[in-house]
């Protein structure tokens, strides 16, 4: 399964029936195989959006300047 979700993460366009066939014959069904994508797909989309957004830099600017 942690194979899958790091193919997604890396390049979702990459991942083929043959993923799928290997998360079946590791025990998942299809439901199980869409909550999978589902939930590291969402992981994914909310990481990016607050990267973009610059969610956390402040704590992290905040905190390299209480250092020096």
């Amino acid at each position: 399964m942690l194979d899958y979700v790091v193919e997604l993460t890396k390049d979702a366009t990459k991942i083929t029936p043959e993923h799928h066939q290997r998360l079946r014959n590791a025990g998942f069904d299809d439901t199980a195989i869409l909550q999978i994508t589902l939930i590291a797909s969402w992981f994914n989309y909310i990481n990016r959006v607050a990267d973009a957004l610059g969610v956390g830099r402040e704590l992290q600017s905040a905190s390299a300047d209480a250092s020096r």
